[in-house]
């Protein structure tokens, strides 16, 4: 196993293969990163590895634990189901792997019950948790696991990420794409997969060259599309600093070849010719601040109708 079918996260991917070979490999690991960013596809890749396979496939000693669909953490039970498992005798060889999706949501009491199997598991058996963010993992477990923290690909891994995936993507799409995307795999998929992004990427450069008209109608066109779409209010701030990004370009240089979202020129350049760059760096810091609010779970629909109403006075 070789990690050949992994695009970025090179240095991590070589850490884990060279301890693997030497056997030098803890026990235990959290693999932390945005969703979509491949934590799933590194840690089947890890357990391939450890177990000697040349390739992922169903295998009975790799265990996989998620977050129940009517359910909004792992409790105490789930983890002593998982403990349970950890302590029997693996199938086929002598290891076992056991990953745990979403550990982030495990609740304080279930990793408590879970760390003294973490803190020393069965003889060949490997247990890894994978999290969007550390912050609700106790210290305690982060303490003794080994954590991979996983960064969003550059450009030119996006690319190619995305011409082994969707080859026969146009160049212009796909510097739409990856502009969308924001340097996370799992997020140009469902660009490409979802048009429901697409109309997205659409609205939010309306909503640009529309933020200067003095009308109440303009918070109420925009406010409603922005609350259906809660759910991917990430995606939307991107898109809008993506824009603003062109902007900055197109008006230092005037050159269509530098723009990331190039099919969107004509609203580019008419965007440039509304706004100074005082008013572009007003909008950015808008943003800023909208997406900080969000991520500290405040209020969508107000978070949204602020943004909106400064936006307008910019």
């Amino acid at each position: 196993m070789s990690f050949n079918n992994i695009i970025g996260h090179e240095k991590i991917n070589n850490r884990i293969l060279r301890a693997i070979r030497l056997d030098k490999f803890p026990n235990s690991h959290i693999i932390v990163g945005e969703d979509g960013i491949g934590k799933s596809i590194i840690a089947r890749e890890m357990a391939a590895a450890i177990l000697g396979k040349n390739e992922i496939r169903q295998c009975t000693d790799i265990l996989e634990y998620k977050l129940s669909k009517n359910k909004k953490s792992i409790g105490i039970d789930e983890i002593k189901s998982i403990i349970e498992e950890t302590n029997k005798k693996p199938y086929e060889g002598n290891k076992k792997v056991v990953i745990v999706y979403n550990s982030e949501s495990m609740t304080e009491a279930a990793q408590n019950a879970f760390l003294k199997t973490i803190e020393e598991p069965s003889n060949g058996v490997y247990i890894i948790l994978l999290c969007e963010k550390l912050d609700n993992i106790l210290d305690t477990i982060r303490s003794r696991c080994e954590v991979h923290k996983l960064n969003r690909l550059k450009d030119d891994e996006m690319d190619k990420f995305l011409d082994y995936k969707f080859p026969s993507l146009s160049y212009e799409d796909k510097k739409a794409v990856i502009s969308f995307s924001d340097g996370i795999p799992g997020r140009a998929e469902k660009f490409i997969e979802d048009s429901s992004l697409h109309d997205i990427r659409n609205i939010t450069i309306e909503l640009l060259k529309k933020s200067q008209e003095e009308n109440i109608q303009f918070i109420f066109k925009y406010e409603d599309f922005l609350f259906k779409h809660k759910e991917e209010w990430d995606e939307i701030l991107t898109c809008i600093l993506s824009y603003i990004r062109d902007v900055f370009i197109y008006k230092e240089t005037g050159q269509k070849n530098l723009l990331i979202n190039s099919d969107k020129f004509n609203d580019i350049k008419l965007i440039g010719e509304m706004f100074s760059f005082n008013k572009l760096n007003i909008i950015i810091n808008i943003i800023k601040i909208t997406r900080k609010k969000l991520k500290n779970n405040v209020n969508v629909k107000l978070v949204f109708d602020d943004m909106l109403l400064k936006m307008q006075e910019v």
